[in-house]
C-alpha cells in the first residue's frame, strides 16, 4: 500500500489526556542515562523525588500519541522508518508532575521520489489540562526510507542550520549504558526497532538502536550543564537533526557553540567517530 496523501494529511489523531508523576519523570532521567553514578548530586536533582526537577526534554514523551504510523491505513512501511528531526519549544517551565493534553496533527508530507523515501511532519502542542496554557511546542520530521514515489509535493523542506567553522566552546562526553534503550522505551516509545533484535536486523541495523530521542535528551542535558549553569529552566528551544544511529554502550560527544542566546551544537558516537545529532540549534531565555 502507498501513501495516500489527502488521508495521511487528514490523519485523524485522537487528544491524549496525559496524567504524569513523579515516578514518570524520574524514569524519563534515568532512560536518558542520568544517575549512573549514584553519588553525583547534580544527576540526583533529576532522578530523586527530594527537590525533584524534570529535564527540558520531558515534553517530547509527553501526550505522544503513539506508534501511529505503525497503521496499515497509513501506507508507511514502519519497520523502515527513522526519526529525521526534531524540536522542542517550552513556553514555560515543565513541572515534574502534572496532567497534560497532547494534540498531534500532520503539517505536511514531501516525496522525495521512488527509491528517496517521504519526510512527514508532525506538530504536538502540549498544554496544561487544568489551566490550558500552553507547556510545549513539538515538531519532528520522520523520514520514510520506504516510501518515496507516491506523487506527492517535493517541497518545500526544513532548512538546515549550519554549524560556526570554529572550534566549538565547550565538549561533553557521556557514556551511555547497554541496556539503555531498554529502560528510555519504558517512558512511552515502544518501537521493537530498540528492542528486538530480529526487528533491527529487518531495518538494516547490526542491533537494537538507541531511541534517537534519548540522544536528543542527551544533548540536552549537555546543554543544561555546560551553558544553562544546571537549570532547566534557562532552555527554551532545542532543534536538531539525527544524522546517523547510536548503539547502546557507546559514548556521545556533544559540542557546543555559544553565540549569545544562540548555541550550536552536535553530537558524535565517540567510538565510531561518526556524528549522530547535527545541526543543532538551541536558544536560552
Amino acid at each position: 500500500m502507498a501513501i495516500n496523501y489527502e488521508k495521511l494529511m487528514a490523519w485523524p489523531f485522537e487528544d491524549v489526556r496525559h496524567r504524569y508523576t513523579q515516578r514518570d519523570t524520574m524514569l524519563y532521567a534515568l532512560g536518558v542515562g542520568l544517575g549512573t553514578d549514584p553519588t553525583n548530586e547534580t544527576e540526583l536533582r533529576f532522578v530523586y523525588e527530594k527537590n525533584l526537577l524534570a529535564l527540558p526534554t520531558l515534553p517530547v514523551v509527553l501526550g505522544y500519541p503513539g506508534m501511529w504510523l505503525k497503521d496499515p491505513a497509513t501506507g508507511v512501511d514502519w519497520v523502515r522508518l527513522v526519526h529525521g528531526e526534531q524540536g522542542l519549544r517550552l513556553h514555560r517551565p515543565v513541572p515534574p508532575e502534572g496532567e497534560v493534553i497532547g494534540r498531534t496533527r500532520v503539517s505536511q508530507i514531501i516525496d522525495k521520489g521512488p527509491d528517496k523515501g517521504a519526510l512527514i511532519y508532525t506538530e504536538r502542542t502540549v498544554t496544561d489540562a487544568a489551566s490550558g496554557e500552553l507547556l510545549a511546542t513539538l515538531t519532528s520530521t520522520t523520514f520514510c526510507r520506504a516510501d518515496g514515489g507516491f506523487g506527492g509535493p517535493t517541497g518545500p523542506v526544513k532548512t538546515v542550520h549550519e554549524l560556526p567553522t570554529r572550534a566549538p566552546d565547550h565538549s561533553d562526553d557521556f557514556a551511555t549504558q547497554p541496556r539503555a534503550a531498554l529502560i528510555y522505551r519504558l517512558s512511552g516509545d515502544y518501537n521493537p526497532l530498540h528492542a528486538e533484535p530480529a526487528v533491527a536486523s529487518a531495518a538494516g541495523f547490526k542491533q537494537p538502536i538507541l531511541h534517537g530521542l534519548a540522544t536528543y535528551g542527551i544533548a540536552g542535558w549537555a546543554l543544561t550543564q555546560r551553558v544553562c549553569g544546571g537549570d532547566p529552566s534557562a532552555l527554551q528551544s532545542l532543534d536538531v537533526r539525527f544524522s546517523s544511529p547510536v548503539y547502546p554502550g557507546e559514548t556521545i560527544r556533544t559540542e557546543l557553540w555559544v553565540d549569545g542566546k544562540v548555541v550550536s551544537f552536535r553530537a558524535r558516537a565517540v567510538e565510531r567517530d561518526i556524528v549522530v545529532l547535527n545541526n543543532g540549534r538551541a536558544e536560552l531565555r
